[in-house]
């Protein structure tokens, strides 16, 4: 999103702008790394905990070979003894030391196959505390890091072991089912992704029950099974379509399409519940003004997720206030651009044109009745004071030299309003007031 940002603006005083704008946020490195990623593709870093699920058929190796083929760059690294639970994860000095080895882009976390799939007591007792555990020592290390829960899928004919004291996971449908809700649970409660490869299974499996995901075990993935993984987090991490990627180690180019778009829809129809995007910043805003004053007022707070704010206004200036306050000189068409960032250079952008129309301001006095304005003294040297009755909300006045330059405007309200000319030349003005309904407009002499 930098590099777009960068591309985006030619003129050398929006650079300069940009530059100081990561100086001021980020520090002096980042102005280097922002050269140093134009000039070489940055790498995707990511580490994989779990157990033989993820070990299987090398799925960290075999999600590498496949992002490869679609022009992104993995590098990898792996922890996953068999059967390992999360709760042998989180107090695991291996698992520390593989966290702490580097700032990971993502870290990606599996359970032991069956432990989510239990009644929600347990879980909540036995899983969901370990699941925060490895977050937490996660975003210890890098709090920029995205943490990735696993979601796996049940056995093929239903865990038999357990079936009889939770008959609910008597079949792969309802622990697919149970697995489901454990590990958007984990999502939800840290604030992570989740990877939905159990309902890209339960698709498949429902779709072409002849296409078996399933080693000889009835457990494990075969080489399909841990294909479709690979696609489903393809799509998690990329947010791209993993279909027409040329990786396939199925030797069967029908299967391998099938995966690819099996895993696209799982991922893609459901964004937000698998929590993709939901914490990146998201620019927004509103802006409010008039033709008459071309002063306006914009205002950021719609945007989520975002530590800091640039505003373009369209005409050469720019600002890092919230909401700032802009003045324009001229009126015409401007595109006002915001762009929103967390601390971790994840951006966004948003645009709106805003149309500043013509103004004419009356060459006599146009004096409406039941506006009864009074303004004194006139002449003056150091104020005039414009008294007016009750009026509408957002009523505004200003006031324009001899050139039609705007030299003083704010908004109006009952009472007596003071408008400062002490250090304005001396000279002939007009005065122009605005209620939504009505214009007045009248001569004003500075001494």
């Amino acid at each position: 999103a930098i590099i777009e940002f960068y591309l985006s603006f030619a003129n050398m005083k929006h650079i300069t702008t940009y530059l100081n704008f990561l100086k001021m946020r980020y520090g002096v490195l980042s102005i280097i790394l922002f050269f140093a990623i134009g000039a070489s593709a940055q790498k995707t870093q990511i580490l994989w905990l779990g157990n033989s699920f993820t070990y299987t058929n090398n799925l960290p190796a075999m999600f590498q070979s496949l992002a490869l083929s679609g022009g992104d760059t993995v590098t990898f690294d792996s922890y996953t003894p068999g059967g390992y639970t999360l709760r042998q994860h989180a107090g695991d000095t291996n698992d520390l030391n593989k966290i702490n080895s580097k700032q990971w882009d993502y870290v990606v976390i599996q359970a032991q196959s069956q432990e989510p799939s239990f009644p929600n007591g347990q879980v909540a007792s036995q899983t969901l505390p370990y699941a925060h555990v490895l977050d937490s020592l996660v975003l210890a290390n890098d709090s920029c890091t995205r943490v990735i829960y696993y979601m796996t899928w049940g056995k093929k004919y239903g865990d038999a072991g357990n079936c009889s004291a939770y008959p609910v996971i008597c079949t792969f449908d309802g622990i697919t089912q149970r697995l489901r809700e454990s590990y958007l649970e984990m999502g939800n409660a840290n604030h992570a992704l989740v990877s939905p490869v159990g309902m890209a299974w339960y698709a498949s499996w429902h779709t072409d029950s002849l296409i078996n995901l399933w080693a000889s075990d009835n457990d494990h993935p075969n080489i399909v099974g841990s294909y479709l993984a690979a696609c489903v987090f393809y799509g998690t991490i990329f947010r791209k379509s993993p279909v027409g990627l040329t990786y396939n180690p199925l030797g069967h180019a029908d299967t391998a399409t099938f995966m690819q778009n099996t895993a696209y829809h799982t991922v893609f129809d459901s964004l937000s519940t698998w929590n993709i995007g939901a914490f990146d910043p998201h620019a927004a805003f509103s802006y409010a003004g008039n033709d008459t004053t071309r002063s306006y007022t914009f205002n950021s707070s719609t945007s989520v997720n975002n530590i800091n704010t640039l505003w373009y206004f369209g005409d050469g200036d720019s600002s890092f206030a919230a909401n700032p306050m802009h003045q324009y000189a001229d009126t015409g068409a401007y595109a006002v651009k915001l762009i929103v960032s967390d601390n971790c250079g994840h951006t966004d952008t948003t645009a709106n044109t805003i149309t500043l129309h013509k103004v004419t301001i009356a060459t006599s006095v146009a004096f409406v009745n039941e506006l009864d304005a009074l303004i004194y003294p006139n002449p003056a040297t150091d104020a005039f004071v414009v008294q007016m009755p009750a009026l509408p909300d957002n009523s505004v006045l200003g006031m324009y030299d001899v050139c039609g330059k705007l030299v003083f405007s704010e908004g109006l309200v009952a009472g007596n309003n003071s408008i400062a000319i002490k250090n304005l030349p001396a000279g002939v003005y007009c005065l122009l007031i605005n209620t939504g309904q009505h214009i007045i407009t009248r001569k004003l002499v500075k001494l």
